[in-house]
């Protein structure tokens, strides 16, 4: 896969190399799930160079360089493996320690580059001139180009395919018997919509391998009783796995009734997939063995990796570093396994003795201890799995990956998340938006409080707060609970039952005090309860049907809520078959307590086509009320998130955009280290995105105080701006209602007083109109990256920690949300007789800010620090911005990347 010859074949000797950015390095993730390794080329490439175009077809080299060109020249091989990385920018794709393509560009004129590609033969069709573009438009926009050029055969149709399914406008004419291109590089929605699309395919393609291999080799199968290599034998065997088992075992003849190879190597046929249990120290070696062999995937249960100190780190580094070079992916180490109930697969390949029943969920979960125990509880309660995965360290393969997997898997329609850390929770956020949409995704956080993570775990440090990954979870649609129980509890209700329409619900029931119980707890959260039927306690089955259809029929409810507590010596059976035949047919939600059992009752369970032992339409029971009631309003709240439209993003037709990324990069330009902007620079780039900065003067003696009132017309205030001051709760440091001279000087006799004025920092201000003070601030966090935040000001706000969060990109709905979700936000809309306050035009603010902090990665934190929100509007009457240099600034929304762990090196 070629596009034409290059401007640098007319180039004189070649400049000296600069060291290119390290974030131009990454493991990338190919078409089929298959890993390779993207850098910038090097002097010290000229041998791989060489040997990789030996490998090219002589039809490849013609479509690259439009003439034959067998062999490179050392002075060829010099100037490709010899650039400058600013004007000459190379790329090459190694895998296996071998290059197996490299894309290039070179600078013709001031931001206009000429692109071209070669892929050796054989890697083809994997998408790999698509991730080159990718890479090389990106490092172009750091370097100032705006435009790719390239020149392409008229017959070359995979290359031509492949600029023009990028996602860049494309330009195109024929010149002497060639096809030319030329396309800007900005990263458009459409480009960057592109290049999410074919991550999304990939990295479900390279799960895919995992979830349906047509045969498994077991590395460190045992004879022996009790050990973690015979458990994964039996469990595969028995587990009636369709396909074929190796047992590697150099040690032995057979295992299990299964012949023992002494290496993968020797398993005759292919192998897709390798379970790893053998000691620590050893598995690098087994994944150059499953390397040669051709094996896509790995599943490494061994432990005394991360979760074991400093050199297991450095051990885990090497083992993903090794195993990505290679092109594996890898789920663990210190896993517990992974399984698959399609009866077409069947596969146990874990630790786990239990075989959940055929379900429609998939589970995905880091820790290997807590695995077992969930596969149990999970059976226990009849609720059945499609998938389930422990990823141990999550060392490669993540939540984010299975996200990808299961949004297209048919026969999952709930994802459950067990997280004890979040490795790139932007990515997940934008994945998990999406999946939402689809399917409901129920997660439990650990150390949500804490901000802990177990051994194990390389992750970043996040300096926003817990409350800004919780508004994540809930922007992203997600159904955020506090234990494994109540994950359960809401699962089993969304897999067996719809949605409801909303909040209104109906209890039916044959006990007064679990009817009580079941409205107090509604109410506590945020359920109306529109009809509460009390039928004794001697009420039978006939009596329970004509509640619940009416109950159902009843145009004001949407959710139906049945307490059955049977008398003595009565089995309930007969109120069993109304409620599964009520539940099996109903379109709104049922949910009961019925003889006090957890799960779906074998009496209580319907049928299904696909062969689960609770179908669609099964009763979901709780032990408590309490719990079937908390669980109908996590659904509650997540119905309401997909009825709610996100409303479109602001306007950018009054944004200039241009003048603020200018007046940035000027004064990063000036001081390289960061700079506290100024009010006026403040103001200006407020002003780029429609936030008006109220006037003010800095002031530092009397006479410029007096002269700023006279300037202004009067009625103006004279404040220090001083940030320890401007939060004092008793407000001394402002002075009000201003309208003459001798008030002015009496003014600022009294407020010099009270602080120096060389601290204060003083500013005359006109006078604003009245209202409720409010700020908005946003910050860009290592991890999230913009994050934006808003809340009533004032001291017991900030102690209560009274604030709103959201991940930008927002919409209308977001922004509507975070003005209402405040604690304090009946101050806003005429609490105590007050004035209704202008929330438009708040909510406007906030996706303003949100839209800057999304655009400019280089403020590191900005404040409309006091904000007067009144009737008719609001008034910006203080603003603060930092600014600090990113080296890779948000690079990886653009290209696709895998991530490395803290403290990697990347691999060569």
């Amino acid at each position: 896969m070629t596009a034409g010859p290059d401007q640098s074949q007319q180039t004189g000797d070649p400049l000296p190399p600069d060291a290119p950015p390290r974030h131009w390095e990454a493991d990338v993730l190919l078409r089929d799930g298959g890993t390779a390794h993207i850098r910038p080329i090097t002097p010290d490439d000229a041998g791989l160079l060489v040997e990789f175009y030996a490998r090219v077809s002589d039809r490849s080299k013609y479509y690259r360089f439009f003439s034959p060109m067998p062999n490179l020249s050392d002075r060829d091989v010099t100037r490709f493996t010899h650039v400058d990385h600013v004007s000459r920018v190379a790329l090459v794709l190694t895998l296996q320690g071998r290059m197996i393509a490299v894309g290039r560009y070179d600078v013709v004129r001031p931001g206009e580059a000429e692109v071209a590609f070669l892929v050796e033969d054989e890697h083809q069709g994997r998408g790999i001139a698509q991730l080159l573009l990718e890479h090389l438009a990106q490092a172009g926009r750091e370097r100032g180009v705006e435009k790719f050029l390239a020149e392409v055969l008229p017959d070359n149709a995979r290359m031509i395919q492949t600029f023009r399914e990028a996602g860049y406008r494309i330009a195109s004419e024929y010149d002497d018997g060639v096809l030319c291109l030329e396309f800007p590089i900005d990263a458009t929605d459409t480009a960057i919509g592109v290049m999410q699309g074919r991550e999304h395919r990939a990295e479900a393609a390279s799960i895919e391998h995992f979830f349906r291999p047509r045969s498994v080799a077991i590395i460190g199968a045992s004879r022996r009783q009790d050990t973690i290599g015979q458990t994964l034998v039996r469990n595969l065997v028995m587990g009636d796995y369709t396909g074929r088992v190796f047992a590697v075992n150099p040690s032995a003849q057979a295992v299990s009734g299964l012949p023992a190879y002494e290496s993968v190597g020797e398993i005759p046929g292919p192998v897709d997939v390798a379970i790893v249990a053998v000691p620590a120290d050893a598995v690098q070696d087994v994944v150059l063995d499953c390397a040669a062999k051709g094996v896509r995937g790995l599943v490494v249960i061994s432990s005394g990796f991360a979760e074991s100190g400093e050199e297991g780190r450095r051990r885990q580094r090497r083992l993903v570093g090794l195993s990505r070079s290679y092109g594996l992916r890898l789920i663990g180490p210190n896993c517990l396994g992974i399984i698959n109930t399609d009866p077409n697969v069947s596969i146990n390949a874990s630790l786990s003795r239990v075989m959940p029943p055929r379900g429609r969920a998939g589970f995905f979960c880091q820790s290997g201890a807590l695995g077992s125990a969930i596969l149990e509880t999970v059976q226990n309660r009849g609720l059945g799995l499609s998938t389930f995965v422990s990823a141990g360290n999550r060392a490669d393969v993540s939540g984010n990956d299975l996200l990808q997997y299961w949004e297209e898997d048919d026969s999952t329609e709930v994802v459950l998340l067990y997280l004890e850390s979040i490795g790139n929770p932007r990515k997940f956020s934008r994945i998990a938006r999406r999946v939402s949409l689809r399917k409901p995704i129920i997660a439990v956080r650990s150390g949500r409080t804490t901000q802990g993570v177990p051994m194990g775990h390389a992750v970043r440090k996040i300096a926003a707060p817990p409350e800004a990954v919780d508004a994540m979870f809930r922007q992203a649609g997600v159904i955020q609970v506090d234990t494994l129980e109540e994950m359960f509890d809401v699962a089993q209700l969304v897999a067996h039952q719809p949605l409801p329409r909303g909040r209104r619900v109906a209890i039916v029931g044959n006990s007064d005090a679990l009817g009580l119980l079941a409205a107090d707890a509604a109410a506590a959260v945020g359920l109306v309860v529109n009809r509460s039927v009390a039928l004794g306690a001697e009420a039978g089955a006939e009596d329970f049907e004509d509640a619940l259809d009416a109950a159902i029929d009843d145009p004001d409810i949407d959710a139906v809520v049945a307490v059955y507590i049977p008398p003595l010596n009565v089995s309930g059976e007969q109120v069993a078959n109304v409620l599964a035949a009520i539940g099996e047919q109903s379109d709104k939600p049922l949910v009961s307590t019925f003889l006090g059992v957890e799960g779906v009752p074998e009496l209580l369970r319907v049928p299904d086509v696909a062969g689960s032992t609770a179908g669609r339409g099964s009763v979901p029971s709780y032990p408590a009320v309490e719990a079937a009631v908390r669980a109908l309003a996590r659904v509650v709240e997540y119905a309401v998130w997909l009825r709610t439209p996100d409303g479109a993003p602001p306007d950018p037709a009054d944004v200039d955009g241009t003048t603020a990324r200018d007046l940035v990069l000027r004064r990063l330009g000036d001081t390289p280290g960061g700079v506290e902007l100024s009010r006026d620079d403040v103001t200006a780039l407020l002003g780029a995105y429609g936030i008006e900065l109220w006037p003010a003067r800095e002031v530092t003696n009397a006479d410029e105080a007096v002269a700023a009132g006279a300037e202004f017309g009067w009625d103006v205030v004279l404040k220090a701006t001083a940030h320890h001051l401007r939060e004092r709760p008793d407000l001394a440091h402002v002075w009000r209602n201003i309208d003459t001279e001798v008030q002015m000087r009496d003014a600022w006799a009294s407020l010099t007083a009270l602080v120096p004025v060389d601290v204060a920092g003083f500013v005359v201000q006109r006078t604003a109109p009245p209202g409720v003070p409010i700020t908005v601030r946003s910050i860009e966090d290592p991890l999230f990256g913009p994050v934006v935040s808003f809340g009533i000001s004032g001291p017991m706000t900030e102690l209560l920690g009274d604030r709103a969060y959201r991940i930008p990109p927002l919409g209308s709905r977001d922004a509507a949300a975070m003005v209402r979700e405040v604690r304090s936000s009946p101050m806003l809309f005429g609490y105590r007789g007050a004035e209704l306050v202008d929330t438009g035009e708040i909510e406007r603010l906030i996706m303003r800010v949100a839209q800057m902090q999304n655009d400019l990665p280089q403020i590191s934190a900005l404040e409309l620090g006091l904000v007067l929100a009144g009737a008719e509007g609001a008034s910006v009457l203080t603003a603060s911005a930092r600014l600090e240099q990113v080296a890779d600034a948000r690079s990886d929304w653009f290209v696709r990347r895998m991530p490395t762990q803290a403290g990697d090196t990347l691999p060569s």
